[in-house]
């Protein structure tokens, strides 16, 4: 039976009490806030994070681990006695977390056998798919049954989510000022999701309701699933609330877990950003 490490980044958001429940190492990205840095998780939670964010003039970014964090993160596998490790990155289309935990893994091709999986997905569709691959290998599976356990959950992973306002967009150039300007004088509410590894818009709804309800029946759509979860940064508690009853009903084989979206997606999304990430069943 193997005896597989799984290590993933903190851009899966993954609560801290399920990275522990499932035996998942997650390396730090790190973040910038003005002349301020943070390594993220360590000096930083997304409560924190968020209350920065409402004050700060400029916009944060976000920084890749180094090789070196990785590098730790594997020898202390090793350590441990782990014989292998499977390590699920962000999209390598948002990041150059991919890139540096592949050149990690080349370092210690010569003290621990080392697999990078590009998941094309954030946030808790990451975490998912980690916890998805994390329960395989306490069950004693092997680097290449993980490795094929990780991109069978890629396939069935999705993620949408709702923006409260268009202020990270705007700041961060990522669409036109005019189309920005008029998005806000209308209160439109857009969507967005992971496709192919990117982030893309899925729609627009005309208020918070509506882009709440939008959301639901996404993952309604995806249903029967196999794991849900409730994903939020900085959002009041009436929206959190809505959303969890808007998904009562919806099939799925696990209990639904509830996560903060911390600082690497939350530069961009922005404050008031709430959504689901799923894996089919």
């Amino acid at each position: 039976m193997a005896n597989v490490k799984v290590v993933t980044d903190s851009a899966s958001d993954l609560p801290a009490d399920l990275a522990r429940e499932y035996g998942i190492d997650v390396v730090p990205l790190t973040i910038r806030l003005g002349d301020e840095e943070f390594t993220d998780l360590e000096d930083l939670t997304p409560g924190e994070f968020w209350a920065k964010c409402r004050v700060s003039p400029t916009l944060p970014e976000t920084a890749a681990p180094s090789p070196g964090r990785f590098q730790d993160a594997f020898r202390r596998a090793r350590e441990e006695g782990h014989d292998g490790v499977v390590v699920l990155t962000l999209s390598s289309a948002l990041s150059a977390t991919h890139a540096s935990a592949a050149i990690a893994a080349e370092a210690v091709a010569g003290e621990i056998e080392v697999r990078v999986v590009d998941t094309r997905n954030v946030a808790m569709g990451l975490g998912l798919i980690a916890i998805e691959v994390a329960e395989r290998a306490r069950a004693g599976a092997g680097l290449d049954e993980l490795v094929g356990a990780a991109h069978d959950a890629m396939a069935r992973a999705g993620v949408v989510a709702t923006l409260d306002t268009l202020d990270h967009l705007i700041r961060g150039g990522r669409v036109g000022g005019a189309k920005a300007l008029i998005g806000q004088v209308l209160s439109i509410k857009p969507l967005v999701a992971l496709r192919d590894g990117v982030v893309a818009e899925a729609g627009r709804a005309r208020t918070r309701a509506k882009a709440l309800v939008a959301c639901a029946e996404r993952a309604r759509a995806a249903a029967p699933l196999s794991r849900l979860a409730l994903i939020q940064g900085g959002c009041v508690e009436g929206d959190v609330t809505a959303m969890r009853a808007l998904v009562a009903d919806i099939a799925v084989a696990h209990p639904m877990l509830e996560a903060d979206i911390g600082p690497v997606v939350g530069t961009h999304a922005g404050p008031g950003v709430i959504g689901l990430a799923w894996l089919r069943a």
